[in-house]
């Protein structure tokens, strides 16, 4: 999975020392896996505040939770620490992070940003825009927001139902649909005003 420095687990270490809470650790996952926009995030992790499907890995005075969802994506990461003239810097480098993951066990949301990002936004980019992935509903709705171009673009409904929804019906068939939490309101740089 990933590799904790010593460096890295003995900084861990001071800042965990320094929360109200005894019982803090922290929680690695990453935002975005599997998609140019990936970021690898660690966090504290109060608590109780670890999710259900997380793993923890207990570490010399602290537990790290890692969300299973990642750990795919963390495999082969590794977590530094490095003193500085500014103090010192962590590090996260998780080369599969970004790496999309689409086989026949991939999430709904996996598969969801596998069609966003290499189907649908190169077609938007030549406008300007671009789609994300906000969130999955229960009920298999994806909901997505617009940017760039396409946010406030008097052709966003066509765009969202002829483009953006025929597309990830026809190749994520199990979604129920879409629906577009873009506040369209903002019009300063739409393609079509």
């Amino acid at each position: 999975m990933i590799e904790i420095s010593e460096s890295a687990q003995a900084y861990l270490c001071e800042l965990l020392a320094k929360q109200e809470h005894q019982d803090v650790g922290i929680r690695v996952f990453v935002a975005q896996p599997g998609t140019p926009h990936a970021e690898t995030c660690i966090a504290y992790c109060q608590p109780g505040e670890e999710q259900e499907g997380d793993i923890p890995v207990p570490y010399e005075g602290f537990t790290a939770w890692f969300e299973g969802s990642s750990v795919s994506y963390l495999e082969d990461a590794h977590v530094d620490y490095a003193e500085d003239r500014m103090g010192g810097q962590l590090t996260i480098k998780a080369p599969n992070a970004r790496l999309p993951q689409i086989g026949p066990d991939a999430t709904l949301e996996d598969r969801v940003n596998y069609v966003l990002y290499n189907d649908v936004n190169p077609g938007l980019a030549s406008h300007g825009g671009m789609v994300t992935l906000v969130e999955i509903l229960e009920d298999k709705t994806a909901v997505l927001e617009f940017g760039g171009g396409c946010q406030g673009c008097a052709a966003v409904d066509i765009t969202l139902k002829n483009g953006v929804e025929k597309q990830l019906l026809e190749q994520v068939p199990e979604l129920a649909g879409i629906k577009d939490s873009t506040d369209h309101t903002v019009t300063e740089n739409a393609y079509y005003q």
